[in-house]
């Protein structure tokens, strides 16, 4: 197995790679740092793509031909084992944003000719010095919302270019003690213990005290919004969120993984719920939708701090009968 610290390099590299190639190169850097057989999975229009040949094609070239002099700007990067045998292995995890000039249009959203971010997190898994799975999620509706477009009714969180870690250490190149990571990890398991329930017999304020610090920040996706202490996560998120749905399905993930104060997970879905109505303004469909998920956090001390999140919005309402990037762009058809 590739060991945490080799299997940051591998992608440190492709990352140095991928970066400065110009848009006819990309296959080819693709080709050099990931398998033959790479399994991709991105959110809505891009879902799932096999080969790295692909992915140059479907995503990278289309991406960087849109977002010129593109900079990826990470605040966060750990490697870990998977806690998960199946598929098990090691995996890297990177978030932050891409940021270029918004030259030609995205997906049918209008280009701006200004900055833009595009935030994003990955996981990684590294097989005999290849990477071998990807899961790549970004936050689409921030884009179109930086376009001027609105994807979703105003709702009750901020909406913001998001920071990192308020500690700025998260990029963690170097080998972290081997007991942060498990404590970290303890804490974000027993915060999917708490979450899972929905009925824990505490009022939700007091069940989020037990895994979260007073002056949490949970820096949510657009469409939902960042909030800023338990209260108001309570308010702000949580509470609309379990009263908008109901049939919530037990969770399940494929990476869980943690290295000194940082870690985080991905489901391809997460979980399943119904929505009963008032979430995100949009009425209740009674269809049983997917979410596909990705959570990053921060430990401090025994308690979780920070906590950012990816969430497939453009998928789960797609799959309510809403297709939120035609409707918003005017342009229909973007399933690859």
């Amino acid at each position: 197995m590739t060991t945490p610290q080799a299997a940051k390099q591998i992608v440190r590299n492709f990352y140095a790679d991928l970066d400065a190639a110009p848009a006819e190169s990309l296959a080819a850097v693709m080709a050099e740092h990931c398998s033959a057989d790479l399994s991709w999975r991105g959110f809505h229009p891009f879902n799932e793509i096999m080969g790295g040949n692909e992915v140059a094609a479907k995503f990278w070239a289309p991406l960087r031909q849109s977002l010129t002099r593109l900079q990826r700007r990470m605040d966060i990067f750990f490697a870990a084992e998977n806690r998960f045998d199946d598929p098990g292995g090691t995996w890297v995890c990177s978030m932050g944003h891409l940021m270029g000039l918004f030259d030609k249009p995205w997906l049918g959203i209008r280009p701006t000719g200004k900055m833009a971010f595009l935030r994003y997190c990955a996981f990684h898994r590294v097989e005999d010095d290849r990477i071998v799975e990807t899961a790549m999620y970004f936050d689409i509706p921030h884009l179109m919302m930086q376009a001027g477009l609105a994807p979703f009714p105003e709702q009750t969180a901020a909406q913001l270019v998001q920071p990192g870690p308020m500690t700025h250490d998260g990029l963690l190149f170097e080998t972290q003690p081997e007991s942060e990571g498990k404590k970290t990890l303890a804490a974000i398991e027993a915060m999917i213990t708490d979450l899972g329930q929905w009925d824990s017999g505490l009022t939700l304020e007091d069940e989020l005290a037990q895994t979260w610090h007073d002056d949490m920040i949970w820096w949510g996706p657009s469409g939902i919004g960042a909030t800023y202490t338990i209260e108001r996560y309570a308010k702000q998120h949580s509470g609309p969120f379990r009263e908008g749905f109901s049939e919530r399905s037990k969770t399940k993930h494929i990476c869980r993984m943690a290295e000194g104060h940082y870690g985080g997970f991905f489901g391809w879905p997460n979980f399943t719920a119904v929505p009963s109505g008032g979430f995100m303004g949009m009425p209740a469909t009674g269809k049983t939708g997917e979410f596909r998920v990705i959570d990053i956090y921060r430990r401090d001390g025994e308690k979780l701090a920070e906590n950012w999140i990816f969430i497939d919005l453009l998928h789960f309402w797609n799959q309510q009968g809403v297709d939120v990037l035609a409707r918003t762009t005017g342009i229909s058809g973007h399933e690859n």
